[in-house]
């Protein structure tokens, strides 16, 4: 098993949670991404690196997904 790179995961990680709040600030700390959160850290903890890479996309399609709703919404 690789060793886990935690300083490679965080990076990621703030990828994703930057691109986010650029892009999408509607979906900040909606509940519909805590399931993502979860499946990442849970890859994390295992260091399983595609599993968490996985779970940080689904966490942007979400967020992108709530974002989108919450537009469509407000229009």
């Amino acid at each position: 098993m690789v060793e886990w790179d935690v300083e490679w995961a965080e990076e990621r990680a703030s990828e994703t949670m930057r691109y986010l709040a650029e892009h999408y600030p509607e979906c900040s700390g909606a509940p519909e991404l805590h399931a993502y959160q979860e499946a990442a850290h849970e890859a994390a903890v295992a260091g399983e690196r595609e599993a968490y890479l996985e779970a940080l996309r689904e966490y942007m399609r979400c967020g992108r997904f709530v974002a989108m709703r919450i537009r469509k919404r407000a229009a």
